[in-house]
């Protein structure tokens, strides 16, 4: 992670990576197709994870909203696009990575999947009110474009998982899958995970260097909001969860949907806005990987 980084940095600082943006949907599918192979609808639809959903509910729309804006009325209070960034990141959890990172820490994915969708649907309808009422500012947020984007990037790999489950069920057995198979599936969601996050922070390097008499200031903010995030979402995992829920608690809540989320703070807010969110890209997706590292070595999380 840390590589794809500064190699996705310093290409986007001398080459125009715009045109791989457009293959980001793609190998989205491609990065979470593999958690479905081998999973049942039947865990899709059962109600046996409502206290997870609703703990992990509580914590994005309640808890970390109103951290982000405790955050920004003490440090960003003199630069209101920066402020709105922050608060429109808190606004929208969860993203393609949740799902991928619970699979590859041993998570409960199904949960995750569940949660994905929820909070994405939640969020796209409540976020304009909390914008309005946090910055006095309301932003239209298209839900039915998030719930196309929701039948593409979970829907779709779901039933080709599905598929190719059948296929290789009728090869091979259970066993064979589970032993030889199956263990290739996250090393498949991991590559995914670079290409993403090497094209998001090259496509936003240029807006990164842009503002360097601001970046100083926005990256204690958001490292004081990723650590605030993991400190309340670990707590509840260990005093409320068992390991794997708690790994999708974790997941669920301090991944944000950031791809969203600076769309929306370029566009409704300027070019501040959409930096605050940029360099959000850098701290998640190598603070989820640092997380699982710590979690292994220190068991963070009640086993």
């Amino acid at each position: 992670m840390p590589v794809t980084l500064v190699a996705g940095f310093i290409v986007g600082l001398l080459v125009d990576t715009g045109p791989m943006k457009s293959l980001i949907l793609p190998v989205t599918i491609l990065m979470i197709y593999p958690t479905m192979i081998g999973f049942r609808i039947s865990e899709l639809i059962n109600l046996s994870h409502s206290r997870l959903l609703a703990v992990s509910l509580l914590i994005n729309f309640i808890l970390i909203p109103l951290i982000a804006y405790l955050l920004g009325s003490i440090f960003l209070r003199s630069d209101y696009q920066m402020f709105a960034g922050l608060i429109i990141a808190a606004l929208l959890p969860t993203s393609n990575m949740t799902i991928a990172f619970t699979m590859i820490s041993k998570g409960n994915v199904p949960a995750a999947i569940k949660l994905t969708v929820l909070s994405l649907v939640v969020g796209s309808m409540i976020a304009p009110w909390y914008l309005l009422a946090m910055l006095g500012k309301y932003i239209p947020i298209d839900v039915v474009a998030t719930l196309k984007t929701i039948v593409i990037v979970v829907f779709v790999p779901l039933i080709m998982g599905i598929a190719t489950f059948s296929i290789i069920i009728r090869k091979y057995s259970m066993e064979h899958f589970n032993k030889k198979i199956k263990p290739f599936f996250p090393a498949i969601s991991a590559w995914g995970m670079v290409y993403i996050v090497f094209t998001s922070i090259s496509i936003n390097s240029q807006t990164i260097v842009g503002r360097p008499h601001l970046l100083l200031l926005a990256l204690v903010v958001q490292v004081l909001f990723y650590a605030i995030n993991y400190t309340i979402a670990v707590t509840a995992g260990r005093r409320l969860f068992n390991k794997k829920d708690s790994l999708t608690l974790v997941f669920s809540s301090v991944l944000r949907n950031l791809s969203i989320s600076i769309g929306l703070a370029a566009t409704a807010f300027g070019i501040n806005a959409a930096l605050m969110v940029s360099l959000a890209i850098i701290i998640q997706g190598q603070a989820a990987a640092w997380f699982i590292r710590l979690d292994e070595k220190h068991h963070l999380l009640r086993d």
